[in-house]
């Protein structure tokens, strides 16, 4: 008797999000699609997912593709119109989504979100802009203002830019959370000299806009920018520490501790993209481990690339954030383990091994893209996040004692802050001496025939080692554990 291949529920959710995500990128150059369609063929899905046969995949398949190219083409009508306004002058009014700073003109600089045009009609508006100008002293994080400006189309993470901006502040935040974060940051500034005080908050919540300018520049060139982003690392450290202090009272009270940190951590920080992303990932982990499951690298990275997708379509159509932090995450997930057995085998590995691993598969990942948009990279990258990365859980718990200090008992905040700045200073001048070793940086300039061909060789290198490795038998899914993919 002819034996049935049998697909794992997992395999198919990886396709449907893979589908998800094609759907959009689909309708970013096509029409618009009815909504019965996904509809259809999400009814179809329930009807075959539970036979698990090849019917079932291209089901959802149809599916994930048919539900991205519904929500692209929704989105897509509210892009349209955004052409409209190039050039005009508008205003705006939305909250602001970081703390004002002034630039370069002496003008007010701040993220806008949450956005309804006022002039010269009425109506919402999608995504983030930018802005510059004056008439107020300052914006705060949580903030309603009222922008009038000219509109300029942006790249990236911003819809459109307004500079020399005339800016009117209309509701002032009343935020308890943002207000103890502003009082926390002046407590870092008393506690701290610059730019060990910056730092230490880049490396709290991500905050870079108060950095100077010579230090982003120098981080920026040793690839070390990512420690001062608001990212999955941050986010990581912290949730896994709660895990490991919780989990020894109840796995319960680890699993709440975490999630309630993960939510904290997602408001304190203004809940930014990248960290969406990462709580995603580590919600998902938290209960895949509280239930004590498995689940697969890929279907982390494919649900949450296609949940995030699904909410902000800009993020797959412009945003190269977000491209650069799967692929990280891809780096780190899949590539690193795969290549973790392949040289080591059943070997215990040391940290240093690990970290080289991982940050090596981060860069391999990343690499490619990054000369196709910027053409340029550095050869110092990897030995600069070996000499600072590890240290970075230390410096983030010295930054929070010494901005904890600057802010409860100023007087005394020296005393406290010591460890904190020498251990800043210390990873300051570890990138400032390696961003002088001559000849470090490099650029190459690919086409995208280029970035495709890398990035083939690098996924089915990885691929065949995979299969030819013990990673593969030892992925398992509870409920179906004698599926094959």
């Amino acid at each position: 008797m002819e034996r049935r291949t049998v697909y794992r529920r997992t395999t198919r959710y990886i396709v449907c999000g893979m589908a998800v995500l094609a759907g959009l990128g689909w309708a970013r150059f096509s029409g618009d699609v009815t909504g019965w369609l996904p509809v259809l063929l999400g009814l179809f899905v329930l009807v075959s997912f539970k036979k698990a046969r090849v019917v079932s995949v291209y089901a959802a398949i149809l599916f994930g593709f048919s539900l991205g190219w519904w929500r692209g083409g929704q989105f897509m009508s509210e892009v349209t119109y955004l052409t409209t306004l190039n050039n005009d002058k508008v205003t705006i009014v939305g909250k602001a989504l970081t703390d004002g700073v002034y630039d370069k003109q002496a003008s007010l600089a701040f993220d806008m979100g949450s956005l309804e045009l006022e002039s010269p009609e009425q109506r919402a508006l999608v995504g983030k802009i930018g802005v510059s100008g004056f008439g107020e002293r300052a914006v705060y994080r949580g903030d309603v203002v009222r922008v009038t400006g000219k509109y300029y189309p942006s790249r990236g993470g911003r819809v459109a830019y307004l500079s020399f901006a005339k800016l009117e502040v209309i509701g002032r935040s009343q935020s308890v959370i943002y207000k103890t974060t502003r009082e926390f940051s002046a407590g870092m500034q008393n506690a701290l000299p610059e730019p060990q005080a910056s730092f230490g908050l880049g490396l709290l919540f991500g905050q870079r806009s108060t950095l100077p300018e010579n230090t982003t520049v120098i981080l920026a060139a040793v690839g070390l920018t990512h420690v001062v982003a608001v990212s999955g690392y941050n986010l990581t450290i912290l949730v896994s520490a709660a895990r490991k202090l919780l989990s020894r009272r109840s796995k319960y009270q680890a699993l709440v501790g975490a999630s309630v940190l993960i939510i904290l951590f997602l408001l304190v920080t203004g809940a930014s993209p990248s960290i969406v992303r990462a709580s995603i990932i580590s919600f998902l982990s938290l209960g895949a481990w509280y239930y004590g499951r498995n689940i697969r690298p890929m279907l982390l990275i494919i649900l949450t690339a296609s949940l995030t997708a699904l909410w902000n379509p800009l993020y797959i159509w412009s945003d190269i954030g977000w491209y650069l932090s799967f692929l990280a995450f891809f780096g780190v997930l899949v590539v690193a383990p795969v290549a973790k057995q392949r040289f080591f085998g059943d070997k215990k590995v040391g940290i240093l091994s690990e970290l080289i691993l991982e940050s090596t598969a981060a860069q391999l990942m990343t690499l490619p893209l990054i000369l196709y948009i910027f053409n340029d990279s550095s050869f110092v990258a990897i030995f600069a996040n070996l000499l600072v990365v590890p240290l970075v859980p230390l410096a983030m718990l010295f930054s929070f004692i010494a901005g904890m200090a600057g802010m409860l008992a100023p007087a005394f905040a020296g005393w406290f802050a010591w460890p904190a700045r020498y251990l800043l200073t210390y990873l300051l001048d570890v990138a400032t001496l390696v961003s002088r070793i001559p000849y470090m940086q490099f650029s190459v300039s690919i086409g995208l025939y280029s970035l495709i061909f890398m990035y083939a060789i690098i996924v089915s290198t990885t691929t065949l080692w995979w299969k030819k490795s013990k990673i593969s038998s030892k992925i398992t899914d509870v409920n179906e554990p004698n599926y094959q993919t």
